[in-house]
């Protein structure tokens, strides 16, 4: 009924408009959604908004959420880019928490920015280290990168469980599992009502864009994801460029998990991902692994959570419904990805002018 055709090139002002009917088309499927619940649309969709960005409060946490989202999908991004599927993004945040955790837990007496420091560098090598192994594997003989991230992600998130159920397990806590708070000199401090992980991320975003950008090395990681063979010829170091790669990617996930641990749980835990890295994914092929448009995709992200929590609460939503409503918007804006790098013809359309538009096609691509 259908043939689809691979686009060789699209505008960018076509790609703002199907994405554009894409979010207009959800909107619509989710208000039929919000009808059938017995609610008014319009005034759920404006108490998302009112959720997100209603308060001072509301803002600052939705800007909380949207940190985690920002660093993590920057260093996803990274690994993307070289075509190194990084699914691994949960693992390296616990393994990036624990490392920084460690310090916080037993140097309680350094001086508070020397502490923070340590527990920073630390992160990023825990969560370096993590994502260096299936690197190594990975340039060394060729495993796939897909399935040893994702199970290195459970490894990571059983060995934070056994530490806060044993191990680590406060003696305090009237055998409660769980790991004892930081002390102060381990939390990140405020600024402007929020913790500074958003400035750190902001930083974060320019550094990353000039890095990928206007750097020798930015230039061989791009030059690898478009072509092996490509980079052979220009002289670039393959397996050196998919272990630094990596590296960088688990370092800055790893980052995200000292984050989380001093600055919102107070402590390792289990929760001390959320998700994170998994969403991160999301938002990173949604802005198309742009540094500069994974900030407002993850704004945006984390205004569509923090909205969603609020609708619960304001309408009597059930927890599982909100999910459905972002879950909807989601399936649409991602779903619009195919009609951008491909066409969509009818069937009865005859061979002769499918023909032409494939010719088309090539010939575009030619030049």
């Amino acid at each position: 009924m259908f043939r689809v055709i691979k686009r060789s090139e699209i505008t960018r002002s076509n790609t703002i408009k199907i994405r554009t009917i894409a979010i207009i088309l959800a909107l619509l499927v989710v208000g039929i959604f919000i009808l059938v619940l017995g609610l008014n649309p319009l005034r759920v969709y404006s108490s998302m908004i009112k959720g997100a960005f209603g308060s001072d409060y509301k803002i600052r946490q939705t800007i909380i959420k949207a940190v985690p989202l920002l660093i993590t999908a920057l260093g996803i991004s990274v690994a993307f880019k070289m075509q190194f599927w990084n699914i691994g993004g949960e693992g390296q945040i616990m393994m990036g928490a624990f490392v920084a955790s460690f310090f916080a837990l037993n140097f309680q007496n350094l001086p508070k920015p020397v502490l923070l420091l340590v527990m920073a560098i630390a992160g990023i090598i825990g969560g370096g280290v993590w994502a260096f192994i299936p690197a190594f594997f990975k340039s060394k003989w060729g495993t796939n990168e897909t399935i040893l991230t994702l199970m290195m992600n459970y490894i990571a998130i059983k060995w934070v469980a056994y530490l806060q159920y044993d191990l680590w397990k406060d003696s305090k806590a009237m055998g409660f599992p769980k790991i004892p708070n930081f002390s102060e000199n381990a939390i990140l401090p405020k600024f402007l009502g929020v913790h500074i992980g958003w400035i750190i991320a902001i930083i974060l975003v320019v550094l990353m864009y000039i890095f990928m950008n206007y750097t020798k090395k930015g230039y061989e990681i791009s030059v690898l994801g478009e072509s092996e063979k490509t980079a052979l010829y220009a002289g670039i170091n393959i397996k050196g460029t998919i272990i630094s790669a990596v590296f960088l990617s688990g370092g800055l996930c790893g980052l995200v998990g000292m984050i989380q641990a001093s600055a919102v749980s107070n402590t390792l835990s289990v929760e001390v991902s959320g998700g994170v890295g998994y969403t991160a994914i999301i938002v990173a092929w949604l802005a198309s692994l742009s540094a500069p448009l994974i900030m407002v995709v993850s704004v945006l992200f984390a205004a569509l959570l923090q909205g969603g929590l609020y609708i619960q609460t304001a309408f009597g939503i059930p927890e599982a419904a909100a999910l459905v409503l972002q879950s909807m918007i989601l399936f649409f804006v991602l779903g619009s990805e195919f009609f951008i790098k491909y066409k969509v013809f009818l069937k009865r359309n005859s061979k002769k002018s499918i023909k032409n538009q494939e010719s088309l096609c090539k010939l575009k691509e030619a030049n």
